[in-house]
């Protein structure tokens, strides 16, 4: 006898969060990704920068952040409302990337961010991508430090900040 359910199958899920060797949580590829492929969206509470400053202003930096720029208006905040993909760690050589994806009407609160593969991912490899951390101030050995990279690659700066240019 045929199936008569009307609810549609989600194709299943090609990820999964596990303990890494690079830091804490990680996320990990159950099925293969060709290079290009979208991964996931990176979800959150969308937050002005102002809103977070308010939040989070007093908290000690600690190199560790859920916190996504997504625009000059806007953060996407994945300590709250988040999915997965805020477990996705930082290396200095990654095999995925975050790209944003701007609004077709120019509406800035309705910009996403989606994690891509910038290489062929095969089963079992940790998904990573690089971070991006750029900071105003001066990059001293104490914010390197605190923003020590534990990626392990051949590549390794051994921060997560990025270059001043």
């Amino acid at each position: 006898m045929p199936n008569k359910s009307k609810s549609k199958s989600k194709p299943p899920k090609k990820i999964e969060a596990r303990l890494s060797s690079i830091h804490g949580n990680g996320v990990f590829a159950t099925g293969a990704f060709a290079k290009g492929e979208r991964i996931i969206r990176y979800k959150g509470f969308l937050r002005t920068h102002d809103d977070v400053d308010e939040e989070y202003g007093d908290v000690d930096e600690d190199g560790h952040t859920f916190l996504f720029t997504l625009n000059d208006e806007y953060v996407i905040d994945a300590n709250v409302k988040a999915n997965v993909a805020r477990w996705i760690n930082h290396s200095c050589e990654p095999n995925c990337e975050a790209v944003v994806e701007e609004d077709a009407k120019g509406r800035r609160d309705r910009d996403k961010v989606f994690i891509e593969a910038i290489r062929d991912i095969a089963p079992g490899e940790e998904l990573t991508y690089n971070y991006g951390i750029t900071l105003a101030e001066r990059h001293t050995p104490k914010l390197k430090k605190l923003w020590g990279c534990r990626c392990g690659s051949k590549t390794c700066t051994g921060t997560m900040l990025q270059p001043k240019k």
